[in-house]
């Protein structure tokens, strides 16, 4: 008898399958950062060069504000700040939202930071933002099947939501902190 056939295995199959979806994305944005020719002079909202970095950093910080405000909601969704009541009903809708905004702000920095540098492996505060870009997408694709597919475990949303917020701090840290405070990460 076939051992796929039983409803158990072919549901763990599928949830595996699900998840090589967000590891397909990070390899895949891994590689074409790799393989793509740099374009040092490709524009962002038609700033270039070190104005574009600058507008980077402050899209960056702005990113890094919805992600935290992401995380206010989640927690105040799920009970877990116990110095405010249940969450009145505008807040999931609002967490939603605020989540496609922040998904959608996301996509012409990372646009830009792929085409005009790639993923670039020498530097260490260099490599680490470049493999923590490449995580987030695929941390999100994660979230999004966690959400979609409510057969997964009650830890995983936590987690993957968790994720996609500290992804999101390494990438500002990495990147946005370091132009803001004068070419210097703390530790990197």
């Amino acid at each position: 008898m076939d051992s796929l056939a039983h409803p158990a295995n072919r549901r763990w199959l599928y949830g595996v399958l699900w998840m090589l979806l967000p590891i397909a994305v990070m390899v895949g944005l891994f590689w074409y950062g790799r393989v793509h020719i740099p374009d040092y002079t490709s524009s962002l909202f038609g700033q270039r060069g070190g104005d574009a970095v600058r507008l980077k950093a402050q899209l960056g910080s702005a990113l890094m504000c919805l992600a935290l405000i992401q995380l206010f909601l989640a927690l105040w969704m799920y009970g877990r700040l116990p110095a405010l009541r249940s969450a009145p009903h505008w807040v999931p809708p609002t967490h939603r939202l605020v989540g496609l905004i922040t998904f959608l702000f996301s996509i012409p920095i990372a646009v830009h930071c792929i085409t005009a540098y790639g993923v670039e492996l020498a530097d260490p505060r260099v490599a680490l933002h470049s493999l923590a870009g490449c995580f987030l997408y695929g941390a999100f694709v994660a979230k999004v099947i966690v959400v979609r597919h409510r057969r997964w475990p009650g830890w995983a949303l936590p987690l993957a939501g968790g994720t996609l917020v500290v992804a999101i701090a390494l990438l500002w840290y990495t990147a946005a902190l370091w132009y803001l405070n004068g070419f210097e990460a703390p530790g990197l």
